[in-house]
């Protein structure tokens, strides 16, 4: 069987795509459905790296980010095969540059990002989901600079969700912060799987989704809010879609509200 790609979108928002070279090959591997987790409905799309490739797209080929996450079906096409799913998966400045590191294709573009300050992407510990060869991982990001690995994909995001089996320490069951969410977790077969909720949830309820239903001991946050997105051209009943640029600004607006008040950070 050929190998079907998924091709993981860092744009103005991020994303992650799954595609196939096949329609034999499409019906055995559709890598999403549908599940319900303490009564919130959500998008679970599950990949395995010995059938499907993980990448990450930024910009078109001429240094343009990419507006739609509609816009990546026919950008692929002919180029990595066909478009399975894409998804938001990582953050941005108000430059349109990811806020940590961005590895394509084994080319780091930007560097592992460890300042402190305000907002979900620096509520520490927070974490890079990279794939080096065909093994994925998400790791905390201290742990990533100690083991320093070689990498072809890497994005940075926060706050972690699930660390070896462990619930992010400042999560809170009774939190009334409530927002879709999207997150990335592995496990250690190998296999990845990208979530986003269809309903608004805690971190804590979207932690223990990973953790105990999906049963994937680590696991990262990647987005939230309107900036949560799936789009999967070929399952009409997952589909959604979400100009990156204003996925961009709803991510911003959340770092300045939390940077000039702290206590709008709700978990």
């Amino acid at each position: 069987m050929p190998k079907a790609r998924t091709i993981a979108l860092l744009l103005a928002a991020a994303g992650t795509s799954l595609a196939v070279h096949s329609s034999s090959a499409l019906a055995e591997i559709q890598p999403c459905r549908l599940m319900e987790y303490e009564r919130t409905p959500y998008n679970v799309c599950e990949v395995d790296l010995r059938k499907h490739t993980i990448r990450l797209y930024w910009k078109r080929s001429d240094g343009t980010p990419y507006a739609y996450l509609s816009a990546l079906p026919r950008t692929l096409d002919g180029e990595a095969g066909r478009l399975l799913f894409a998804t938001n998966a990582g953050m941005f400045d108000p430059a349109l540059q990811p806020v940590g590191p961005y590895v394509e294709q084994g080319r780091e573009l930007v560097h592992v990002n460890t300042l402190s300050g305000y907002g979900n992407f620096h509520m520490k510990p927070n974490g890079i989901f990279y794939i080096s060869g065909n093994r994925a991982a998400v790791a905390e990001t201290g742990a990533f600079l100690k083991q320093r690995p070689r990498t072809d994909l890497a994005t940075q995001s926060g706050p972690m969700l699930v660390m070896n089996g462990r619930v992010h320490p400042r999560f809170d069951r009774r939190s009334t912060s409530l927002k879709a969410r999207n997150g990335v977790g592995v496990r250690p077969d190998g296999k990845v799987v990208f979530a986003i909720s269809r309903g608004e949830v805690s971190f804590d309820a979207f932690a223990h989704l990973f953790r105990d239903a999906l049963k994937y001991p680590n696991a990262l946050f990647l987005d939230g809010g309107s900036a949560s997105n799936l789009y999967a051209p070929r399952s009409t009943a997952l589909v959604t879609s979400c100009r990156l640029v204003q996925c961009w600004r709803y991510s911003r607006e959340i770092e300045t509200r939390v940077g000039s008040n702290h206590r709008l950070l709700k978990l």
